[in-house]
């Protein structure tokens, strides 16, 4: 609101002029959009920015902002819990107070007045703003000002194009119509920009939360613009350190990344309560077993791993946090394939999945027990669901299609979100699931078998999970199953990659993503729909997996630091040697160590179940029941 109006402060025009214009224009904007607990507050704040505006007085709006703030609260006390109102309140404070002031001094100059007023009105609304944001959702922007820049002069045209095309469109739809197409100009410019900004990696940081994070951040700001003005020759050095690191370190820290990592067979894709794992299985080319809840996050994870092609995409079932995000995966990708399990014919969801695959121009596929897939260099075997099971009312979780990956002699057990009786039932049935990696069904539920889990016979169990879910994933009967394994779960380590081929392998880290983990939706929402995207980037963390010692001579880790990551390292073996997989960043961040040679399960029987502790094991059992 306040970047629509902050235009009608035209000099040496009528004052009052201005108030009239910009009261009718919030008015029209209150009424045309409805008078909703957004709008109303982005009104009052418009209208505390018209009176400074106006009245050429700062000043004289801190009483009407003051005022306004207590009238909000009085008629809806939540606001005071709203971090909106919060960021709206500060925003506007910014705006009247310190945007005139910086705007005047850049003038002097030599700055031209719209450049002095959108740089004014951004760079106050940004800093004042920050700390807050910084507190509320732990990340710091470092492409908001360019980005509000680039898209201010955008802002007015767009609002008062569309406004006039909604007033003119019951009395002349022709007019309006050519008003609209017009609007839709600078709404594609504000679109794109968004887009590209959001795109940016390393665009934004991690930041603590709460007032901790806020007062830090205010410290380092005040400090910064505290030393600018103390010592004014520290100005050229400092923009010269700001244009060396967007002109060099920034494209540098892109081309020493270490992701994705050479010679990756699988990634679970940190995108928060729910399943996405990417197989590549060439250049520019992978395949896709469930695509998560959210198409953007979905999509940055693909991104980040350089695929554009997929010919198979597989989705064990048809649950949201399986194919929410499959519209992120297919849109500006060749697709092949899209298959499923055999389907319940009473699953009601059939026809939008069908109507997705048509529309990014593949085909839907039914696999069955048995069942073969070769892509690239991967191959995929079909072992359940059974289609004698999928009648009418079937549990869809139970249905689940699971597959085995063999990629470089690597083998991968992908079990969708199989409960405990279907579990026991595919044990039961003699079907062999050794394999040297398992993607623990449901996220890490209660409702697990653990004949199941043992007879993978697995070294490394992978769990996709939501950071914070209100499920209880992953339960702590489930981690007791997997006490054998070594457990990676994508809501501590962020993206994790296999990579190797059999004999000489390992596992490699990116890290948390807080960004990420900060603006998409709650566990809560990401278990029924989409989030919101942002693609940033963690550096990987490396390793080892452990090789086999004497008996009884297995130990914890030894926890270092490798930069700012944590390097997780196991013994090695005596008597195999323990190459070393290349590591992205020649050791210091990213890459994995090797899985010494003859380490794998492959040929072995199922490994025992675990043994359950007593009365520890029953407490823990009870809690994963109630969690999952």
């Amino acid at each position: 609101m306040a970047l629509v109006l902050w235009p009608l402060r035209a000099r040496g025009a009528d004052r009052r002029v201005q108030a009239v214009v910009g009261g009718l224009a919030v008015i029209g904007f209150v009424v045309l959009v409805r008078p909703g607990a957004s709008v109303l507050r982005a009104a009052v704040m418009g209208g505390v920015a018209l009176l400074a505006l106006a009245s050429g007085r700062a000043r004289a709006a801190v009483p009407a902002l003051a005022a306004s703030v207590v009238v909000l609260l009085l008629l809806a006390p939540t606001l005071a819990v709203d971090g909106g109102f919060v960021l709206s309140v500060a925003a506007t404070a910014a705006i009247v107070l310190l945007a005139p002031g910086w705007s005047r001094a850049l003038r002097h100059r030599g700055t031209p007045g719209p450049v002095a007023d959108a740089l004014a009105v951004s760079a106050a609304a940004g800093l004042v703003t920050a700390p807050l944001i910084a507190a509320l959702s732990g990340v710091v922007s470092i492409v908001s000002l360019p980005a509000n820049l680039l898209a201010a002069p955008a802002v007015a045209p767009a609002t008062v194009l569309g406004l006039l095309a909604a007033l003119l469109s019951p009395l002349a739809p022709g007019p309006a119509d050519a008003l609209t197409w017009l609007a839709g100009w600078p709404v594609r410019w504000l679109v794109l920009i968004a887009e590209r900004a959001a795109a940016v990696p390393d665009g934004v940081t991690g930041w603590p939360t709460g007032l901790p994070g806020a007062l830090l951040l205010t410290a380092v700001l005040a400090a910064g613009a505290w030393a600018l003005l103390r010592w004014p020759r520290l100005r050229p050095l400092a923009l010269a350190a700001l244009v060396g690191i967007v002109a060099v370190g920034w494209p540098l820290r892109q081309a020493t990344r270490g992701w994705p990592v050479p010679d990756t067979v699988v990634v679970a894709c940190d995108i928060g309560q729910g399943d996405a794992l990417v197989l590549p299985t060439g250049p520019g080319e992978a395949v896709l077993v469930d695509a998560g809840p959210d198409p953007a996050l979905v999509d940055g994870c693909l991104d980040r791993l350089g695929v554009d092609r997929l010919p198979l995409v597989v989705l064990s079932h048809l649950d949201a946090d399986h194919v929410g995000g499959l519209t992120g995966a297919l849109t500006g990708r060749e697709v092949g394939e899209v298959a499923t399990g055999t389907l319940t014919p009473t699953d009601e969801r059939r026809p939008a999945l069908d109507a997705a695959v048509a529309a990014a121009g593949a085909e839907h596929v039914v696999l069955r027990p048995g069942d073969r897939r070769t892509v690239g260099t991967a191959g995929f075997e079909a072992l359940a669901p059974d289609p004698a099971l999928a009648v009418p009312g079937g549990e869809p979780n139970d249905l689940s299609l699971v597959l085995r990956a063999t990629q470089r002699g690597l083998r991968v057990l992908l079990t969708g979100d199989l409960g405990a009786e279907a579990e026991a039932r595919l044990v039961a049935s003699g079907v062999d699931l050794t394999a040297d990696v398992v993607k623990v069904p449901h996220h890490g539920s209660a409702d697990a078998d653990p004949g199941f889990l043992s007879a993978t016979g697995a070294v490394v169990a992978l769990i996709s999970v939501g950071a914070d879910n209100t499920y209880g994933h992953p339960a702590d009967r489930l981690l007791d199953m997997l006490a054998g394994m070594r457990v990676y779960r994508t809501d501590r380590d962020g993206d994790v990659a296999v990579s190797g081929s059999a004999g000489d392998w390992g596992v490699a880290v990116r890290g948390r993503d807080e960004a990420l983990r900060a603006t998409a939706a709650p566990p809560d929402t990401q278990e029924h729909g989409p989030g919101v995207p942002v693609r940033t980037h963690a550096a990987a963390a490396a390793t080892r997996l452990p090789a086999r010692a004497a008996p009884g001579r297995w130990r914890a880790p030894v926890v270092g630091r490798s930069g700012r990551h944590r390097v997780a390292a196991w013994p090695r073996a005596r008597t195999a040697p323990c190459p070393d997989l290349p590591a992205p960043h020649r050791g210091r961040r990213g890459g994995a160590a090797a899985r010494p040679r003859g380490l794998g399960r492959a040929g072995r029987g199922a490994r025992a179940p675990p043994r359950q502790r007593g009365a520890r094991a029953r407490r823990r059992r009870a809690a994963g029941r109630a969690a999952g």
